[in-house]
């Protein structure tokens, strides 16, 4: 039915703002189905997924991934996450109009030093809260939404700091308001995007292809992991992934940082050739044959 975008400085309440858009929609007369979509989701670790352009990349394309396979025309999902960069808005807006259905950004308009003064906070309570070094990086780096961007439209603005974030805040409501409003003929206040024939006709196949391609390598990461874990640096004779299988053949210590540079090339890989040759792998033995021997061989030659 709905995707809303929750955008905002680190630590400027778009969490909160996140649960009390949820909990208005669910108490509207509509008692819409309402499902948020954030770091916490996925046990992701904001200092961690932040640390690094890799990590930030790969926390954007699990939520990308989920948000892709979770909108649909009877449910309202919200994007609670940084959603600084707007290069990523609109691929997020892209996925709405795929889905045929309203799109709309919350934004928690609040100053860099409030921002910076309830993260000191959290982290004097020991609640979550970014180091310093990359609440300072997100600070400078993050992209206002402006309302003439279609991806940044229909905009409602929160002031955290003027106001208090609350069900009845005014951007709360309105947001509500345009997300519940039954559209007929003569609505013009209300947009439903609406997919192009080339959305329409491709974005189910690569969905399911990318979604399990990246819990297929994923599960063999963990299954390599797991195996070395048991071994305790001994030798290991081959790891198995069950029947149908190949081995994974390793004759040394892999880490995990280098498992996961050979997952991401993978997929970068496996992507780039889609392009011009056969598209990616739709079920997860496939995936997993494919990635395994990609491992097999790359882990060979650096011996």
């Amino acid at each position: 039915m709905a995707l809303v975008v929750i955008c905002g400085q680190p630590s400027s309440g778009k969490s909160l703002a996140a649960t009390c858009l949820a909990e208005a929609l669910k108490e509207s007369e509509a008692k819409e189905t309402v499902r948020i979509i954030d770091e916490a989701s996925f046990h992701l670790d904001r200092n961690q997924s932040y640390a690094s352009m890799p990590a930030e990349k790969n926390l954007r394309g699990v939520l990308r991934s989920e948000v892709d396979r979770s909108v649909s025309k009877d449910n309202i999902i919200i994007v609670d996450s940084l959603n600084s960069i707007k290069g990523y808005r609109y691929e997020l807006w892209c996925l709405a109009r795929a889905a045929g259905i309203r799109y709309c950004v919350l934004y928690c308009d609040l100053e860099e030093d409030h921002c910076r003064k309830w993260n000191k906070e959290r982290h004097e309570k020991g609640e979550a809260a970014y180091d310093d070094k990359i609440f300072e990086d997100l600070v400078r780096r993050f992209e206002k939404p402006d309302r003439r961007n279609r991806w940044d439209s229909p905009l409602f603005e929160l002031c955290p700091y003027k106001d208090a974030i609350e069900n009845s805040s005014a951007a709360i409501l309105d947001a509500v308001a345009y997300l519940t409003k039954k559209v007929d003929s003569k609505s013009r206040d209300v947009k439903i995007l609406q997919p192009t024939i080339a959305t329409q006709n491709t974005r189910f196949s690569e969905a399911n292809s990318l979604y399990e391609l990246d819990r297929a390598t994923q599960e063999v990461i963990n299954a390599v992991v797991e195996a070395q874990s048991k071994a305790l640096g001994g030798p290991m004779n081959g790891i198995s992934l069950g029947q149908g299988l190949p081995n994974i053949s390793i004759s040394r210590s892999v880490g995990l940082p280098e498992l996961r540079r050979l997952r991401r090339t993978f997929i970068k890989l496996t992507g780039q050739t889609s392009l011009s040759g056969p598209p990616p792998p739709s079920d997860a033995d496939s995936a997993k044959r494919m990635f395994v021997d990609y491992l097999n061989r790359e882990l060979e030659t650096t011996v």
